[in-house]
Parts: C-alpha cells; sequence; structure tokens
C-alpha cells in the first residue's frame, strides 16, 4: 500500500514539475527575445531613466513568477527525490524466499517511477542483478547565450538545465566551479548533462577564446 501511494504520488509530483518547467521555458523565451530585457538585465536606460522599449510592468512581473516557479520546481524536486529513495530502499530490502504481493509491488515501482522520470533519475545496471539508481538534479539554469558564441555553436539552449557539466555537479560554490572547469578545459571538449523540456540531453561543449567575453558566452544562473 505505501509502495503504491508513493508511486501515485510521485507520478503527480512529475507531472507538476513537467508543468513548471513548460513555464519557466516560456517566461525565459518571452524575458530573452531579441531586444529584451533578458533575467536579470537593466531596466534603466544609460541615463538612469527607465527604458521606453520595454514594458517594465511586465518585465517584473515575468521575473517574480520566474523565482516563484524556481522556488516551486526545487521543492517538488526535493520531494521526488526523497520518495524515489524510499522506494529504492524498500527495493534493495532483504527479501525471503516467499516473496510477499505487497514487497514485489514496492519493488517494482522504483522501476517505473524511475523511468518515467528521466528528468532528474539516471539508472546505471552493472549487472542484472544489481541495480543503481542515482538521483541526479539541475543545479544551473542556461539564462542568457551570446550570439556566435562557443556554448550557443556547441548546442546549449535559452532554458536548459545542467545537471552535470564535466566534473561539476550539484553542490557548493557551483558557479566558481563552472569557471574553473571552463578553463582548466580551454581548448577541450566538456561533456554536458542537461535537461531540455524535460527530457535528458548529452552533448559536449568546448571552451574557447573567440570574439566575446569569455570562453563559453554564456551565462548560468543557480537554481
Amino acid at each position: 500500500m505505501v509502495g503504491t501511494n508513493l508511486k501515485a504520488e510521485s507520478m503527480g509530483l512529475m507531472e507538476k514539475r513537467s508543468a513548471l518547467e513548460a513555464e519557466m521555458n516560456a517566461v525565459i523565451e518571452s524575458l530573452t527575445q531579441p531586444g529584451g530585457p533578458g533575467i536579470s538585465g537593466n531596466l534603466l536606460d544609460s541615463e538612469g531613466f527607465p527604458r521606453h522599449d520595454i514594458d517594465i510592468p511586465t518585465v517584473r512581473a515575468e521575473r517574480r513568477r520566474l523565482a516563484e516557479l524556481r522556488n516551486d520546481h526545487k521543492e517538488i524536486t526535493e520531494k521526488l527525490n526523497e520518495n524515489i529513495q524510499v522506494l529504492h530502499s524498500a527495493r534493495l530490502a532483504p527479501k525471503s524466499s516467499s516473496l510477499r504481493d505487497s514487497d514485489a509491488q514496492s519493488a517494482s515501482v522504483v522501476d517505473v517511477v524511475a523511468s518515467a522520470s528521466s528528468t532528474n533519475v539516471h539508472s546505471d545496471s552493472t549487472n542484472a542483478m544489481d541495480v543503481d539508481v542515482i538521483v541526479r538534479v539541475p543545479f544551473v539554469l542556461v539564462d542568457e547565450i551570446a550570439d556566435a558564441s562557443p556554448a550557443g555553436e556547441d548546442g546549449l539552449q535559452l532554458g536548459d538545465q545542467i545537471v552535470k557539466f564535466g566534473n561539476v555537479e550539484i553542490g557548493d560554490n557551483l558557479l566558481q566551479r563552472l569557471a574553473s572547469e571552463a578553463q582548466t578545459n580551454q581548448g577541450h571538449g566538456i561533456p554536458v548533462i542537461l535537461v531540455r523540456q524535460g527530457a535528458q540531453v548529452n552533448l559536449t561543449v568546448t571552451p574557447r577564446t573567440w570574439e566575446g567575453r569569455g570562453l563559453l558566452g554564456c551565462h548560468f544562473r543557480i537554481l
């Protein structure tokens, strides 16, 4: 019964999270359209007056909404990961030779949740009898990409949520670690795992000098 309830709850959370991601992408696309202010760009002109080329009240409302969506997304992801860990623990618990129906049901639930939640869960089977489920959470969002930048040319897109950037995964000092990873691997491809519109995408980004600033030409915002 517990496994069934957790499965239903997790499926519902995944649906909510997908809806949040779709709305976040729509807001980001609106803010970052050509001539737009971006997610964190200045709303004042060079003389310190409000910009006349944008609807400032709308921009502020969209930025507030994006912040709310990010908080909701973080809470749902944390709860979903807790559920998956519980289901995974139930699956790996020692069982007697006479497996009860409830145990078998709990053991199968993690398979369903893991396969349906490709956004945050990656399963890696070393063999048929030893299955390890690794929970991976996006930690930064690509909110700005310069034209003709290495990041853009190598496939990164606005709204991409980075799960792993080379050796960098979720943790502390993320922006510093990302910058260090790019500098250390200048001229060499960095494997990147990201979430784009609810689906996992794998690509390679090569930090390199170009006409603009930095080695990537994009901006990351911590989730």
